[in-house]
């Protein structure tokens, strides 16, 4: 069992969907580890809203495999080979904001991007990262991609 800071809580719940944003979410975790303890929670939620349609048209599609090689790779590309210690990763097969929203339940901190890879662009918030902010019962870290209108993904790194 993760040892948990004075105060309580049980870490830190990042929700990864591949996004450049939610790799940044990992780094971020990974940083605030040792002021608000561990361990760090990546969760990656699948749903298939039209599941029967496309048993109906025959497509051969495994969404769950799919998310776990979108989680494996955000996890390689934010810690490469030295992931955290106390990292716990989670594949859960539910929609993505109650998921996170049940995930960080007891956590010290929820971490989403602004806007995943399902995002308009010229959104502030997306769907998910709105209902986490309504609904966790946790503080939550929104981050916002930084840099020009360009599209920059560009995250700065958290206050030491």
């Amino acid at each position: 069992m993760a040892e948990e800071k004075a105060g309580g809580g049980r870490g830190i719940v990042v929700g990864v969907d591949g996004s450049p944003l939610s790799v940044d979410a990992l780094r971020w975790a990974a940083r605030l580890v040792p002021i608000l303890g561990g361990p760090i929670i990546a969760v990656a939620a699948w749903h298939v809203p039209n599941a029967g349609f496309i048993d109906a048209a025959g497509i051969e599609w495994n969404p769950e495999e799919d998310a776990r090689t979108v989680l494996e790779s955000a996890l390689s590309e934010a810690y490469g080979d030295e992931r955290p210690e106390d990292l716990e990763v989670r594949l859960v097969h539910g929609r993505p904001a109650p998921t996170l929203i049940g995930e960080s339940r007891g956590a010290r901190l929820l971490i989403v991007g602004s806007r995943g890879l399902g995002g308009f662009m010229g959104m502030l918030l997306g769907s998910v990262s709105r209902a986490c902010a309504e609904h966790a019962e946790v503080p939550v870290l929104v981050l916002h991609a930084g840099g020009s209108r360009s599209g920059s993904t560009a995250v700065p790194d958290p206050p030491m």
